[in-house]
């Protein structure tokens, strides 16, 4: 199994002037891939609560400073040469579309082919209502979203004319590394989420979670991959562990035995909420990576 690491980005880690270093000495230390997450707002009364979260601490503290996540790969890109980026996630109905395609496609012609596009919708209303964005529809707009983003990278004359969006037919000269296009990844813990990576996506950006509700979530994509005409051997899984602070390279490495035991191919740790600093935290996935080896 891959093992990535997050790279800083918010909280006490929102330092841009520490990402080109941390990321070359992640390379060095064998991280297969970098990722960055997506914030946009931390309401002083926001409309929901993150997953976990009570009327007292709604969200992590640390999201209260949080930098954009495509700046932060590109300093990556920049500075790396091998290891993959990727985001975990975008929460893609905030972006117009065409903007959105532009974006990733010169993220992955700066990093020579190695973005991975995870692709989410959220969970807090408050961010749609700041961007004008229908929160009820977010799953639709996903699905445009999506076939905006293939025509885009396939198609040298593309338009578009859907429920949300009209892009008028146009010549698109800037084509993605990768072809025909970057990995789509697909986050999400409903079924109607899990539906949509077995029909659209390459795979599953997760979490860890218990055991039982991993392998139903699994099996809903694998059945709508099938159902689709696809090959639901196919799909593939990277898994996101968020530590608790006090956690040991010890724990965390025993939580990945688990994830590569289950199947995942890939995974990643966000030690941004375990440790204060960005040296702290390679210091222990370093930690990590050899008591998995």
């Amino acid at each position: 199994m891959d093992l990535g690491i997050a790279l800083p980005q918010y909280g006490t880690h929102a330092r841009p002037a520490e990402i080109a270093g941390f990321a070359r000495s992640a390379e060095e230390a064998g991280f297969a891939s970098l990722w960055t997450g997506d914030r946009s707002l931390t309401p002083v009364e926001p409309s929901d609560l993150y997953p976990g979260g009570t009327p007292e601490n709604p969200y992590p503290p640390e999201f209260k400073t949080f930098l954009d996540p495509l700046t932060v790969l590109t300093v990556a890109a920049t500075a790396t040469s091998r290891a993959r980026l990727g985001t975990s996630t975008l929460n893609a109905p905030w972006y117009p579309p065409l903007l959105l395609a532009r974006s990733l496609t010169s993220l992955d012609r700066v990093s020579g082919g190695r973005l991975d596009a995870g692709l989410g919708i959220g969970w807090l209303r408050d961010e749609y209502t700041a961007v004008n964005a229908e929160f009820a529809r977010r799953g639709a707009r996903l699905d445009e979203i999506l076939d905006i983003l293939e025509g885009y990278w396939t198609e040298e004359e593309f338009g578009h004319e859907g429920p949300h969006w009209t892009i008028p037919r146009s010549y698109v000269g800037l084509r993605p590394a990768q072809q025909p296009g970057p990995p789509v990844y697909l986050g999400g813990f409903t079924p109607a989420a899990m539906r949509r990576v077995g029909r659209r996506a390459e795979g599953w950006v997760g979490i860890v979670m218990p055991p039982e509700i991993y392998a139903g979530l699994w099996d809903t994509a694998r059945r709508a991959a099938d159902e689709a005409g696809r090959d639901p051997d196919a799909l593939r899984r990277i898994i996101r562990y968020n530590p608790k602070p006090g956690s040991t390279a010890e724990d965390i490495a025993a939580v990945f035995v688990e994830v590569r035991a289950s199947g995942a191919g890939g995974g990643f740790v966000d030690l941004q909420q375990c440790v204060r600093e960005p040296d702290e935290a390679l210091e222990l996935g370093a930690g990590i990576l050899d008591r998995l080896r």
